[in-house]
């Protein structure tokens, strides 16, 4: 009995299309870095207090 195709290789991956690691590190780096602020402010100033200097950081950047 014949297999129905030929086998195949798997293509391996090339350097070119592996996922830029290191900016990916970054990135998921600045988004812990902000959590972890947004939290220590939230235990620190509790929620309303929270909330407010959150608006005013935004009212004072825009």
């Amino acid at each position: 009995m014949q297999p129905l195709s030929a086998p195949q290789e798997i293509p391996s991956v090339s350097a070119g299309g592996r996922l830029a690691t290191g900016p990916a590190i970054a990135v998921g780096g600045a988004a812990v870095a902000l959590v972890v602020g947004a939290v220590t402010l939230w235990v620190q100033y509790g929620t309303a207090v929270f909330f407010e200097t959150i608006a005013a950081g935004f009212q004072a950047c825009f």
